[in-house]
């Protein structure tokens, strides 16, 4: 009892949307369900110079337990002691997080991707809407999660007020320790309009729970992995902001190798943390490049190989995951056959490197002579235990995977980039954070995956270099050129936009002609 804490909500509402109306409704929840609870508010100076702004408390205890005794509740919300905040307008939710009232460790934000202009943006000669993105940017680097509905979308749809949703909102966040009829009996009890409020908080329930379960999923593996092997992440020195990620991302590559592979992981993520706390000694930006960096650096260091798919597909998880697919019973017969095609660059992928080149040159010279690049079509029955003992054997090969020609490649390419992310952020934070966000480029197998892989280092070593301009013009050009690389396959997006730009243009690849025979008949 005595490590009970009020759990705190602010609530920023414009004008005319019931901001009182559902901090009224939280309130009459709270005290029909047996818990001390109150409320205050901020009113904004106008219209639209600033959101009113409701505190909302709640001791999650009975009064019955209390013995007596009463809550102590603040007047107002204390920065960093939030545990949710709701908003029906982005800017708003950017607002309150820029004026330090969100925790990254403690708080929720449920936001509305809405917007309502305000008078400066509606004033300029152009097109003078502030970047949504970027106003979502704060809004993620300032809270342990967040939501974004568009609450006004919702409301229209069903006839309703934004509070309704928020409503909805809130109950799904599971902040409050009341079930789903305690909101929607006061919702009923509302008198006119009632069946539009609860079609309003019915959509928003619905959102929340389908935005909700990967979180939950999340957490759970958080949760598992931490109670597995707690030692793991003991004297690392990581802040609370990135561990949920730190943990999904060292759970990852060390199953994919070994243990040492992790400690390799944590290594790179050390060097990149001590050159962003230099960076940003006051810690305003929430160590936001160690937590991109924690996510894309896992998932480029667990690179897909033969290897790693032979080894997932093997697992019991997988079969048992299949039966439930298929709907298998227990006294079913269920036959599974796995379709493989390697090629040269999957088979010298495994190889040393002095044996896999001249593999590959041998690959090329076909090619340039008009032949199909070689691959190896294979059809394993799985359910049959030589199918599986195959598959097992193959993934066996994890041991000699670090003296592979790719293995040792792909580590290359990712000392490249980490050099890249902490020179950049000695120089600039946004600059390092630009050139983090980079990781995202990397995804697929394949061609697709070369191709991300090439377009990442093309565009850091033309445009992260400090000839290109100052580091803000550096950061700038960074983003634009990684948005538009991820707008097409091709890369002609990205090209254009490195010319634009002033750069150059990635180099153009030599590609065989291949001549098909006229069929006889047509001329």
């Amino acid at each position: 009892m005595q490590n009970k804490r009020p759990v705190s909500i602010l609530i920023c509402a414009l004008g005319g949307e019931g901001g009182g109306v559902l901090s009224e409704w939280l309130v009459e929840i709270a005290r029909a369900a047996g818990f001390a609870a109150q409320s205050t508010s901020i009113p904004g100076v106008a219209q639209r110079t600033g959101a009113t702004t409701y505190f909302f408390e709640v001791f999650p205890v009975p009064a019955t337990e209390l013995a007596g005794r009463q809550p102590v509740f603040s007047l107002n919300p204390i920065p960093g002691a939030l545990d949710g905040v709701i908003s029906s307008e982005l800017l708003e939710t950017a607002r309150c997080a820029s004026n330090g009232l969100p925790s990254p460790e403690r708080t929720l934000i449920i936001t509305s991707s809405a917007r309502t202009l305000t008078v400066p943006e509606r004033s300029e000669m152009g097109d003078g809407r502030l970047d949504p993105a970027a106003l979502l940017h704060i809004v993620q680097g300032a809270c342990r999660a967040h939501h974004v509905l568009d609450m006004h979308q919702m409301a229209h749809e069903h006839g309703t007020v934004v509070s309704a949703v928020m409503l909805g909102a809130i109950a799904a966040s599971g902040l409050l320790p009341f079930p789903k009829d305690a909101y929607l009996h006061i919702v009923r009890a509302s008198g006119r309009g009632a069946a539009a409020s609860v079609a309003g908080f019915n959509a928003a329930w619905q959102a929340m729970q389908q935005a909700h379960a990967p979180l939950q999923l999340t957490e759970k593996l958080i949760a598992d992995i931490a109670s597995s092997h707690p030692a793991s992440f003991a004297g690392e020195g990581f802040p609370a902001a990135v561990q949920d990620m730190l943990m999904l991302g060292h759970a990852r590559v060390t199953d994919y190798q070994n243990a040492a592979y992790g400690a390799l992981y944590l290594q790179r993520l050390q060097a990149v943390l001590q050159a962003e706390q230099q960076a940003d000694d006051e810690g305003r930006q929430a160590h936001a490049v160690t937590r991109e960096m924690a996510r894309w650096l896992a998932l480029w260091m667990a690179f897909d190989d033969i290897v790693r798919v032979a080894e997932l597909k093997s697992r019991v998880s997988r079969s048992s995951r299949v039966r439930a697919e298929v709907k298998a019973g227990g006294a079913d017969v269920l036959k599974v056959f796995e379709h493989f095609k390697p090629g040269v660059a999957e088979f010298a992928a495994l190889l040393p490197a002095a044996w896999a080149r001249p593999l590959l040159n041998w690959n090329r010279k076909r090619m340039a002579a008009g032949k199909p690049t070689w691959a190896l079509p294979i059809k394993l029955g799985t359910h049959t235990v030589l199918g599986m003992l195959a598959l097992r054997a193959l993934a066996t090969l994890k041991i000699f995977r670090p003296r592979s020609s790719r293995f040792i490649e792909e580590q290359s390419l990712i000392t490249q980039w980490l050099e890249a992310v902490v020179q950049g952020l000695q120089q600039d934070w946004q600059l390092g954070h630009e050139i983090a966000l980079c990781g995202r480029l990397i995804k697929g197998y394949g061609s697709t995956n070369e191709r991300g892989k090439e377009n990442l280092l093309h565009v850091v070593h033309q445009l992260a270099q400090p000839a290109f301009g100052t580091a803000a013009v550096r950061a700038d050009a960074i983003r634009q050129a990684r948005e538009a690389a991820l707008k097409d396959e091709a890369g002609t997006v990205l090209d254009q936009t490195l010319m634009k730009l002033g750069a150059p243009p990635r180099p153009v690849k030599a590609q065989p002609i291949h001549w098909m025979p006229r069929a006889i008949g047509r001329r």
